[in-house]
């Protein structure tokens, strides 16, 4: 059973880009491992805290999420 687990900051996203990105996958999936994958592939979305998380040794928050520019 093909599994992705999204580990997202709570809030970040809306009801619709968390079904994108269930979707988005899903079709991923699918595409590399054939049709039949479809039914068992397995996507979660989880919501971490604020500051539940870091990277590098530093706290993320959704707010130092949001400043760094994307390219």
């Amino acid at each position: 059973m093909p599994f992705a687990n999204f580990k997202v900051p709570a809030g970040a996203l809306t009801a619709e880009q968390k079904e994108q990105i269930i979707t988005r996958t899903t079709d991923l999936y699918a595409e590399i491992f054939g049709d039949g994958a479809r039914a068992t592939t397995l996507v979660l979305v989880e919501e971490v805290a604020d500051a539940g998380w870091g990277i590098g040794g530093g706290v993320l928050t959704l707010a130092k999420i949001r400043q760094t520019p994307q390219e």
